[in-house]
Parts: C-alpha cells; sequence; structure tokens
C-alpha cells in the first residue's frame, strides 16, 4: 500500500508526464501521444514505474520501444518541470499497461459462455399457497 507521500508524488508525475509529452516533445509522437494510465512510485522516490496506455496506436510495442529509447530526453523534460518541487528526479521505467485489451478478453471469454437456462424447482414457493415453511422435525405434516 503507497503511503500519502507517494500517492502525491504519483500524481504529480502523472501530470507532468501527460504535459512533457503533449507539449514539450510533441515529435517523438507522430501521432497521439501515448496516455499514461498508472503511476507507481518506490518507497524512496527513486524509481517511478510509468504505465503507458496505447489505446489508438495499432503498434503498441513500437511506440513503447521509442519511448524506452527516449527516456533521458524525457526525464530531463520532467526534470525542468519539476526542478522546484522534488529534491531528485526519479528513474523513469516504462511499461505497455494491457488492462484494457484484458478487461476486452475477459468480455469475450464471459460472452461466450453456454450457460443453460435454469430450471423450476419443487421448493420455490407457489404463488397461490404462499412461502413453504421449513420443516423441523422430521415426524412433522405438511
Amino acid at each position: 500500500m503507497e503511503s500519502k507521500r507517494q500517492q502525491k508524488f504519483s500524481s504529480l508525475l502523472q501530470q507532468e508526464l501527460a504535459t512533457v509529452f503533449q507539449r514539450d516533445l510533441p515529435h517523438l509522437f507522430p501521432g497521439l501521444p501515448p496516455g499514461i494510465s498508472t503511476v507507481r512510485v518506490a518507497p524512496d522516490l527513486g524509481v517511478a514505474r510509468i504505465y503507458l496506455s496505447l489505446l489508438l496506436t495499432t503498434n503498441g510495442d513500437a511506440v513503447l520501444q521509442e519511448v524506452r529509447d527516449h527516456t533521458k530526453e524525457i526525464r530531463l523534460a520532467l526534470a525542468k518541470r519539476i526542478r522546484q518541487q522534488v529534491r531528485v528526479v526519479p528513474t523513469l521505467v516504462f511499461f505497455l499497461d494491457d488492462s484494457a485489451s484484458y478487461a476486452a478478453h475477459m468480455d469475450q471469454v464471459l460472452s461466450d459462455l453456454n450457460i443453460p437456462p435454469t430450471t423450476t424447482n419443487d421448493d420455490e414457493p407457489d404463488s397461490t399457497t404462499g412461502p413453504k415453511r421449513p420443516k423441523l422435525f422430521a415426524d412433522e405434516d405438511e
């Protein structure tokens, strides 16, 4: 579980990295810049794991590799933006966030399930007589 300090720092990194991708380094991404779905920070705030959401791109691995190739440039642009707020700029490690594709896969699996309809059970109450009482003793008559 992340501490309040980690949560605040990860929120700051997420906002500033989104700004870096959109305003400072748009030349790195010819189409749409990748979205940042989650940022997780180590307890010492030295390493930040950034999960990129690449929903609208067809080749996510190529975009991820492009981001990884330009990590130093991205970290430098981030450092210029947050230098007054933090003591040390964390090491950035980028990962592909595949939660959207996983959710689509699970939705497909659930829709493909063949669930037979339920059969009527004799224990169900009849609407004319009311609910059945449970038998408390073996010799009890109905």
